[in-house]
C-alpha cells in the first residue's frame, strides 16, 4: 500500500510503481478533474502541482513521489472556485469546450504564485498547455486579470 498527500489529505492506494500519477488520481482516488490528453507530457491537460511546481501527471510515475510531497489537483485548488485564476476564468468565459482548462488553470495558478505580476513573456514561457479551441487570448487576459495586471 502506498500513500500520498493529495489536496491536503493522506490518500492510500495500491498500484504498480510505474503507474503514472494521473491514473492514481483518476482511477484510484476518483479525482477526475485532471484530464488525460496526449500521454506524453505535451498538451498539459494533466497538469497538477507537486510541491507548488506544475507537473505533467501523465508521465510522472508514482514511484518518483514521496509521501511528504504535496500534490494539488484542480479539485484542491480551492473548495469553492474562489482562487483568483478560477474567478478570472469564469468572469472572462475562458473555456470553450473546457477539456484542457483544468490543466491550464493549474499552470496559470503556479505562474501567478511564482510571479505575482507576470509579463507577456512570463505568460508565454509558463503556459505551454495546448488548447484545441484556441482560447489563448482569453487565457492571457484571465491571467492578467487575476494578477491585477493591465491587459
Amino acid at each position: 500500500m502506498q500513500a500520498l498527500m493529495v489536496n491536503g489529505q493522506v490518500r492510500a492506494f495500491e498500484v504498480e510503481p510505474d503507474t503514472p500519477l494521473l491514473w492514481v488520481l483518476r482511477e484510484q482516488l476518483g479525482l477526475t478533474g485532471t484530464k488525460y490528453g496526449c500521454g506524453v507530457a505535451q498538451c498539459g491537460a494533466c497538469t497538477v502541482h507537486v510541491d507548488g511546481v506544475p507537473t505533467r501527471s501523465c508521465v510522472r510515475p508514482v514511484s518518483t513521489l514521496s509521501a511528504g510531497e504535496k500534490i494539488i489537483t484542480i479539485e484542491g485548488l480551492s473548495a469553492d472556485s474562489s482562487h483568483p485564476i478560477q474567478k478570472a476564468w469564469a468572469a472572462l468565459d475562458v473555456p470553450q469546450c473546457g477539456f484542457c482548462q483544468s490543466g491550464m488553470i493549474m499552470a496559470a495558478a503556479a505562474l501567478i504564485q511564482a510571479k505575482p505580476k507576470p509579463t507577456d513573456v512570463d505568460i508565454d514561457a509558463a503556459m505551454g498547455n495546448i488548447c484545441r479551441c484556441g482560447t489563448y487570448n482569453r487565457v492571457r487576459a484571465a491571467i492578467k486579470q487575476a494578477a491585477g495586471v493591465s491587459p
